[in-house]
């Protein structure tokens, strides 16, 4: 992986994405420094979900140019990847596999070294997030809170340095949110950042740098 070439975590500019003729993102420009959790507001539609998947490389932009640490989104897609950890609302895990299963596999396609080192780093995942008593669970079983927790183990796997969280605290209880929060700020305090879509703010608010609002496709 590339030394990073800015100091900027996110450094877009201008980012505009339409599905069909609606425009959902209208010139997003925002910068994310290292050692920033910022948090992303705005109503049910406002390209909230849609911004954090161009920066996650899932989406490209119609306008507009976003780089990641200094990697630009669409022409170094693989050195973007290889720098955030993307938490979708839904949390994509495979149901039939167990919980222990689904992080293996994660772990492989991730490239990790040898299969005791894989096991090292998923036994540390799943303690982190709580869910050592359900390693060897199927996940079709799993409470949404569970699945979430899941999610972010496999998360964790990857080290990233940069968090893209798209509302990471529905479905978690007291314990669960208290979980969040500290992976987050542990990642944060590494030198790392955090861009987090909010439906409430009270849950992070601890932790936040500060806040952003998407209004009609802008910040």
């Amino acid at each position: 992986m590339a030394e990073p070439t800015s100091d900027f975590a996110i450094d877009a500019t201008g980012v505009a994405r339409r599905f069909g003729t609606r425009w959902v993102l209208r010139g997003v420009t925002l910068q994310v420094r290292s050692g920033e959790t910022v948090g992303l507001l705005g109503s049910n539609g406002s390209g909230k979900s849609t911004l954090l998947r161009i920066l996650a490389t899932l989406l490209r932009p119609n306008a507009g140019s976003a780089s990641i640490y200094g990697h630009d989104i669409v022409r170094a897609p693989d050195e973007v990847r290889a720098r955030i950890g993307f938490l979708a609302h839904e949390p994509g895990l495979y149901e039939d596999l167990t919980a222990e299963e689904n992080l293996r596999f994660a772990a492989t396609m991730l490239g990790s070294q040898g299969a005791g080192t894989a096991a090292t780093e998923i036994n540390a995942a799943l303690a982190r997030v709580g869910l050592t008593h359900a390693a060897r669970e199927r996940v079709r079983g799993f409470s949404a809170g569970m699945a979430r927790r899941l999610a972010v183990a496999r998360l964790l796997l990857g080290r990233p340095q940069l968090l893209l969280l798209d509302e990471p605290y529905s479905n978690l209880d007291a314990e669960g949110i208290a979980m969040m929060s500290g992976v987050i700020t542990e990642i944060v305090q590494r030198g790392g950042a955090a861009l987090v879509v909010l439906h409430e703010l009270a849950p992070a608010a601890g932790i936040l740098s500060r806040t952003l609002t998407l209004r009609d496709g802008r910040a």
